[in-house]
């Protein structure tokens, strides 16, 4: 196989007890708009993502608190990074936080941020 060479991490808050109809939607959510965040700003990367198979991976963490600190570091790395924040029509209250996206990006900076967490 190929080395992966570009990826999308989705990182998906646990604690929340999402349904996993939910949990999709909220993944699908992260990755269309981290998909145009990199597409508009960081468009060597999202060719190369797109050209190479557009690799996700799908990860999970336990707290807000933990989401917000990857976020921050993914932002202070430079990476693409997007943040879902639900509606509130289902299953958690308006404004909730439940997943992050981060990237598409070149893979060995996804993973110095990533490469703890586990697989959802």
């Amino acid at each position: 196989m190929d080395e992966i060479r570009h990826k999308l991490a989705i990182v998906v808050r646990k604690d929340l007890k999402m349904a996993k109809g939910k949990i999709a939607a909220q993944a699908s959510h992260a990755s269309v708009m981290a998909s145009e965040v990199a597409r508009k700003r960081y468009g060597k990367w999202w060719k190369s993502w797109l050209r190479d198979g557009q690799c996700k991976v799908a990860l999970k963490v336990g707290s807000e608190t933990e989401l917000n600190r990857l976020r921050d570091e993914a932002e202070e790395t430079g990476l693409p990074t997007v943040v879902v924040t639900d509606m509130g029509l289902t299953q958690v209250p308006p404004g909730t936080t439940t997943c992050i996206g981060i990237g598409p990006a070149p893979s060995e900076l996804v993973d110095k941020i990533t490469k703890d967490l586990p697989l959802l």
